[in-house]
């Protein structure tokens, strides 16, 4: 199997989906498992923060992202939490994808140095679910996350992609 060319670090937003909304979250400190057979596995709990845009409200305190840590340097990530919108409907969101990037900068990020979103890979891919009658449609949306990492928030512009 041919291997790829590298992936490109962005520098600029280069999707072409609307806007959904952003996501800003508030992170606690990250805790290890310890070394695993696919590499480190950890978690970062999820204190609470905002969502604007197409949907508005608060992240609900007790969501969690688990992490793996590869050997390769890229972290998988998979984040489940909880939606209150400004309506009283609550959604459960799922987020799930990646972050990379060279060595050194990764480095940076672990660190909690301020670090420009151009200089590593953040993407997730995102599913709503709700009961909520006014929000049924999240139900059958997929969304595209853009992320940015900073020492206590991480930042995620959703762009509809369906």
């Amino acid at each position: 199997m041919k291997p790829l060319p590298p992936s490109p670090v962005a520098t600029e937003n280069t999707l072409s989906l609307p806007h959904f909304c952003r996501i800003e979250c508030e992170v606690s400190e990250l805790l290890t498992l310890g070394p695993a057979p696919m590499g480190e596995r950890r978690c970062v709990p999820l204190l609470g923060g905002t969502v604007r845009g197409a949907l508005n409200g608060h992240i609900v305190p007790g969501g969690t992202d688990w992490q793996w840590n590869r050997t390769d340097g890229t972290l998988e990530l998979d984040a489940h939490y909880m939606l209150q919108l400004t309506d009283g409907a609550r959604v459960e969101v799922r987020s799930a994808g990646m972050r990379h990037g060279p060595p050194e900068v990764m480095a940076r990020l672990a660190r909690g140095e301020a670090v420009a979103p151009s200089e590593y890979v953040f993407r997730t891919s995102v599913r709503f679910v709700t009961g909520a009658p006014a929000w049924q449609a999240l139900n059958n949306m997929l969304a595209i996350a853009v992320g940015q990492r900073q020492a206590r928030l991480v930042l995620l512009d959703l762009y509809r992609a369906g």
